[in-house]
């Protein structure tokens, strides 16, 4: 089965804008304290999406250049941040990102580096990457702690979206990303959380790419499926989506 990341979330672009998380404070804080993000820092934010890591980088006071192949998603983030200063959209890959050699201080993706290659991502990094760069790849998972919630929210996905499985296999790959980093890289894991009711719920769902759009194959059973899950979990008419939020981080050998 092909994953073309850079179609597959065309058509699910006001969702992903809406709905989709962004990352703990915590998160950030950890890579300004403990990591040296300082304000004025050039960074490459690959697979930059609609700009949800971007817009938390400009607020520490970085210069962003948002790296994204999808023309939707893209013009998403230039809509939202366009105004900003120190953004700059870029039309590339995390292959092949046009920026100039040795041009920044950091390189980071968030909820993204599963869709690189990763040896040809390593080297437009170790290209562009000042001596001594960091990376950082952040991902929002869903929460380790047995939730029923999550638990049935996630054999729903199971039943009525095919692809899912595979997706989430290719997260936060340990042998992916040694190949990047050359070496074993450090984690830090915070915890994060989102609060929907049910057209929230529904959303969330459908900014995933796996989910089966309307007029496909299961979107129905998958809705009615949605309902039920929301009303055998909802209090006081919202559910909690909890996650825990890795952060792999070092420099590349």
């Amino acid at each position: 089965m092909t994953l073309d990341s850079t179609r597959r979330f065309s058509n699910r672009v006001d969702d992903y804008v809406k709905y989709r998380p962004n990352y703990p404070h915590a998160a950030l804080e950890f890579l300004r304290e403990q990591r040296g993000l300082t304000r004025g820092a050039r960074v490459a934010d690959l697979g930059s999406g609609t700009g949800i890591l971007t817009a938390q980088l400009l607020d520490a006071g970085a210069r962003v250049w948002a790296v994204e192949p999808n023309t939707q998603m893209r013009a998403a983030a230039e809509r939202l941040l366009g105004g900003r200063s120190g953004f700059t959209s870029v039309a590339g890959s995390a292959e092949a990102t046009t920026l100039d050699a040795q041009s920044v201080d950091w390189v980071t993706a968030g909820q993204a580096f599963h869709w690189f290659e990763p040896e040809s991502t390593r080297r437009e990094a170790l290209r562009i990457l000042v001596g001594g760069g960091q990376v950082a790849l952040l991902w929002n998972e869903h929460s380790e702690e047995p939730l029923p919630f999550l638990a049935d929210y996630d054999a729903l996905l199971r039943r009525h979206a095919p692809e899912y499985d595979q997706v989430r296999s290719l997260r936060a790959d340990g042998a992916t990303m040694r190949t990047f980093f050359g070496r074993e890289p450090e984690r830090v894991v915070f915890a994060h959380q989102q609060i929907f009711d049910f057209e929230g719920f529904k959303g969330r769902a459908m900014s995933s790419s796996y989910v089966p759009v309307p007029g496909a194959p299961g979107y129905e059973p998958l809705l009615a499926g949605l309902r039920e899950v929301f009303e055998r979990h909802q209090r006081d008419g919202t559910v909690v989506f909890a996650y825990q939020t890795l952060v792999f981080f070092g420099t590349l050998a």
